[in-house]
């Protein structure tokens, strides 16, 4: 399957995990040449394990200098509360989500 409407181009699927009937219209944003010097936020949805992969991505990231804040949703039954979204999306320059079991 190749999907041209999030990304412009032909030969890259983007999938939506989201239970939505149609997915929305999204356009990708740039990317950073580097993380270097960059806040890159960490969200722990609350499944199993999910904070074991952060860990290590917190290190990693780290590594190469980029700054970085851990943020938990208080259940992966329900998305982010609203002052959480906010918080990530004032504080941070990207954000990268936990998904294990």
């Amino acid at each position: 399957m190749t999907d041209t409407s999030l990304t412009g181009q032909t030969g890259l699927t983007v999938l939506d995990p989201t239970a939505e009937g149609r997915a929305a219209e999204r356009e990708l944003t740039d990317r950073a040449e580097t993380l270097d010097g960059l806040t890159i936020g960490l969200l722990d949805i609350s499944k199993p394990r999910g904070n074991v992969f952060l860990d290590r991505l917190e290190e990693h990231l780290v590594r190469i200098g980029a700054g970085v804040e851990r943020y938990a949703k208080p259940t992966f039954t329900k998305p982010a509360p609203v002052d959480l979204r906010h918080e990530i999306a004032t504080t941070c320059d990207a954000v990268i989500e936990a998904l294990a079991d």
